[in-house]
Parts: structure tokens; sequence; C-alpha cells
């Protein structure tokens, strides 16, 4: 297990949390998180339905800061209870639809900080990488196994409101784990750059830059530069306006055969009415016909649909134009935190005007409490000219300690 991670960091981390006690001894903050999932799918074109009844448990320690230092050992085990009915990716049961939560025991994480002020943070070892939205780079949050980056960030804030980050990272660890031949990246060449400005009441606005050279998935290889802004300007007594867009330009870039350049478009505009939200939104992914435009270390989850059919971007393109609704009930009563989500999507290619298909969305989440979360999730992909006709549902109980 412990082969698996970049090995100088793994033991600076361990050799911080053991450390023996002195008078200004870091605290040590152990924690938890048990999460239990049932994930049924019904795809068409597959002779057998999947049901995934899943359990995961992350368990780690993290230190308080000692002369600049801290660090974060974390592992987590992911077991199937009962039948696994399902393809995980790695079992070979290509009957089933898949479900990407094969069972594993594994570090997640293990890194060391340094911050010698409040302008500069260095963190190496393996860790989650969440950016901006988690379109261009996230750790995945949704399936039961996170992917990490062994990576080396820093982080500067020059200024109030300004921050400059730069990432380099020489491993990808995937949500399918080490005994997936799709599970790990090696030796990777992958350095983002980001440079972003808060405005009170206005949004940030980033610049950033992605430089990716994957010999594991040379297809993956590329070159992107964009541009980001978001934000929510109050125009009233709980009312606010929500807005995004982005433009970047991605060309071929590292072990990448293929020679492209391609666009991607965001448009998101919405409002808040209290303990509503309302989203509408225009995302477009560039396609020529042979190649197009790719996110491939995104939390893809969370973008054109939870029935996850757009994965990887096809080659004419994607243009995603969908609708979001969310109310969370506000206060302290017996349902508050209670959060309902809705959200439909109409997707197409952006070369040649095929309609590819639509889908539903919908949530239901309730916490019990500081400590556990109910959640009941479904999605309806309904084919067109891509894909087949697909069915999810989640059943889901998380405990955080």
């Amino acid at each position: 297990m412990y082969q698996s991670i970049h090995r100088p960091a793994l033991y600076l981390a361990v050799l911080l949390v053991s450390a023996p006690a002195y008078a200004a001894e870091p605290k040590v903050t152990p924690y938890a998180d048990i999460r239990y999932r049932l994930e049924l799918v019904d795809q068409a074109g597959l002779p057998e339905d999947a049901t995934a009844s899943t359990l995961r448990l992350r368990a780690g320690v993290k230190t308080g800061e000692w002369h600049g230092l801290s660090g974060l050992v974390e592992g987590e085990a992911i077991a199937v209870l009962g039948k696994t009915s399902y393809n995980d990716s790695v079992n070979g049961k290509l009957a089933y639809p898949v479900v990407a939560d094969p069972s594993d025991v594994l570090l997640n994480q293990a890194w060391l900080r340094w911050r010698s002020a409040p302008e500069l943070e260095l963190t190496g070892g393996r860790q989650a990488v969440n950016v901006d939205n988690q379109r261009w780079i996230g750790s995945v949050g949704w399936r039961q196994n996170d992917q990490t980056l062994d990576a080396v960030k820093v982080a500067v804030k020059p200024l109030k409101g300004a921050s400059l980050d730069y990432l380099h990272a020489w491993r990808v660890n995937r949500v399918f784990g080490p005994d997936s031949p799709q599970g790990i990246w090696r030796d990777t060449g992958i350095h983002a750059a980001r440079a972003a400005y808060a405005i009170k009441n206005v949004g940030t606005i980033s610049g950033y830059g992605l430089w990716l050279d994957i010999p594991s998935a040379p297809a993956s290889s590329s070159r992107t530069l964009g541009v980001r802004m978001a934000g929510e300007l109050p125009v009233g007594k709980g009312k606010s306006v929500l807005y995004a867009a982005e433009y970047a330009r991605q060309h071929d870039h590292g072990a990448n055969p293929r020679r492209f350049a391609l666009d991607y478009w965001l448009f998101e505009p919405g409002v808040k009415l209290g303990a509503v939200s309302l989203k509408a939104g225009y995302e477009r992914l560039e396609g020529n016909g042979t190649v197009a435009l790719q996110t491939p270390l995104a939390t893809l989850h969370a973008f054109n649909g939870w029935a996850d059919k757009f994965l990887t971007t096809p080659a004419n393109g994607l243009r995603d134009v969908y609708v979001d609704a969310a109310y969370k009930v506000p206060g302290k009563g017996t349902l508050a935190g209670l959060t309902l989500r809705a959200a439909w999507h109409d997707f197409g290619s952006t070369r040649g005007g095929i309609a590819y298909g639509r889908e539903w969305n919908a949530l239901v989440s309730y916490p019990l409490g500081k400590h556990l979360a109910l959640t009941a999730k479904a999605a309806r992909y309904e084919a067109d000219a891509f894909a087949t006709d697909t069915t999810k549902l989640w059943f889901q109980v998380e405990a955080k300690f």
C-alpha cells in the first residue's frame, strides 16, 4: 500500500504526526467518514441491471501547525455488501452497467504543508485537489474512492483578494483504484497555474493554464488556457443575481498524437430568492469530428447530467443547455436543512447538428443532526442519437465524526 505514494512525502507526513511530545506539540485531530450507498442502474442494451451496495470507511489524522508545519494521513476501505451485481471496471462483469466503486483498501491522502506566512503555503504529497468549480481539476467526491494527485502545490496571496496558485503532479490516482488498468496514471507531467482576484459583492475573476502530459492516456494530453468570472450580486434583502461565464482554448500537448485547437464556453445566469435558487446554463465543449475538447481531471459527475453519459466528450463535441432549481429549508425547525433539487438537460453536438438526448435529475438530502446525512438521488437519460436510455437511482447514508 505505501509503495503507491511518492515515498518522501509520505515519510515526512508520518514523521510529523508521530513526532514525540514537546511543549509546542501540535494538536492531532482524528476524524472518520462512514458512507453507505445503494446504486441501481437500468441501462438499455445490457442484459442485466446493476445493484451496487457499498460501504466506505475513511479515517485519518490531521495536525495543527507547528512552526508553520502541518500534515495529514488518511486511509480508506471500500467493501461490497452482498453480491457484486455490477461492473466495477475491474471484475469483468460486462453484462452489467458500470458502477465505478470497486472494493479496495488504500492510502487516500498523505501530505505535509508548510506555511511560512499567511501569504505563502506549500503542500507536498498525495492530496485531493479542487480548483474553482472543479470543471478542470477536482477530487470526484461523489464516488466512493477519491481522485487524488501526487503533487506539489504552491499558494501565494500577494495582496487582499488576490491569489496565485501553481501545481505540479507526477501521478494521478483515479477513482477506479490501483487494480484497474486505468486506475493510475504514472509518470505524468501535469502543470497547472491560476491567478485570481475576488471583488466583494461582485465575484471572482480568474485566469488559468493547464499543461497535461499523460503517457498512460495520450488522448488526454492537452494544453488549455482560459478565463472565468463568477459571483453573486446582491439586489435586495434575500435576493441576488448569480452568474458564471468562462472561455478556454485547448490545444494538443505532450504525448497526444492528434493535432487540434478547440474552444470551451460556459454561460450560467441565475437568481437567488431567499431559500430558492434558479439557474439556466449553456455549456459548449467543441469537437471537430475526429477529436473533442476533454477535461480528464475534472469532477465529471457534477457536469452534463448525473447519468454520466458524457464522461468523455464525443468526437462531434457536446452542447449542454440546462436549467437547475434548488430549495433549502431555512431556519431551525424539524425540516431545516432539507434540500430539494431538480435539473433538466438537452444535449447535442457542436458539429453536424446531432441531437444526442435529454436528461432529468432530482435530489433530496436531509441532515440528521451535525454528523448524519441522508441522500436520495435520481437520473433519467433518454437517448436520441448518442448512448442508450439509462435510469440511475441512489440511496445514501453518511456519518462524519
